[in-house]
């Protein structure tokens, strides 16, 4: 194993362990019961005994979380690549977009809850679509946007198509900021996922469960929900990071 490759695994790691320690140190110095606030300790019995709903439950959170994203990522991209090619699109969208994503989504998840009544998993997946999008949108929209005129001139002048121009040179440009807006898109969508969980009258997942602890004050099943979501998230998060390697590892930056 190289040593670059070491030192990423280990200094991560490292950072966890840490964290770990003080919070387990922090809880303990404050002298608060479990009941009050989970510590680390308390979260390997609670794994323990709900194990098995921790594995239905997180892969229900997961598949939802990951449909949810794709969608983002087809429209996002279909809606980005709109604006950075029309001016006019852009100018009118722009407005729209900020507005929409302006709205807090917590008082949305209610309302889509109540329209589509027990249709949860449409509807967990729309509010992580709804979340998610928004990002991947914007990036992909500013990359095509600023594009430098005089590349597309050469290309004309060599006899180029639109659509070679778009593939050759806008689509590469774009997806360093294409990778960085999903990477964000990504935290989004667990979010949105756990939301609809928590507030619907069906829901199910991760956020059901952690519904659960907090119904009959469980702080350590509330707590290892939480880590729970956070390995998710970071375990999705270098799914991307392996992906942007391999589409976009020209544009990584050694220093």
């Amino acid at each position: 194993m190289s040593n670059g490759l070491m030192k990423k695994i280990l200094v991560p790691g490292i950072a966890i362990v840490m964290f770990l320690v003080f919070w387990e140190a922090f809880v303990w110095a404050m002298g608060w019961p479990n009941y009050k606030m989970a510590s680390p300790s308390d979260l390997v019995p609670a794994y323990s005994k709900y194990w098995n709903l921790f594995l239905v439950m997180g892969w229900q959170t997961l598949w939802r979380t990951i449909l949810g994203l794709l969608l983002a990522i087809v429209f996002g991209v279909g809606l980005g690549v709109v604006m950075g090619l029309s001016r006019t699109m852009r100018d009118a969208l722009y407005p729209l977009l900020v507005g929409f994503n302006a709205i807090p989504k917590a008082t949305v998840v209610p309302i889509v809850a109540l329209i589509f009544i027990g249709a949860h998993d449409f509807n967990t997946v729309l509010i992580a679509f709804m979340i998610s999008f928004f990002p991947i949108a914007v990036s992909v929209s500013i990359g095509l946007s600023t594009l430098e005129p005089e590349y597309r001139d050469i290309l004309r002048s060599l006899g180029a198509s639109p659509l070679q121009i778009f593939w050759k040179i806008a689509l590469p440009k774009t997806l360093p900021e294409f990778f960085g807006a999903l990477k964000v898109a990504v935290t989004l969508a667990f979010i949105g996922t756990n939301l609809m969980e928590i507030v619907s009258p069906h829901g199910r997942g991760l956020g059901a469960l952690f519904d659960s602890g907090k119904t009959n004050s469980d702080y350590p099943l509330m707590f290892a929900v939480l880590i729970a979501l956070a390995v998710l998230g970071i375990v999705l998060y270098y799914v991307v990071v392996a992906l942007e390697k391999i589409f976009a590892g020209w544009a990584e930056r050694t220093h």
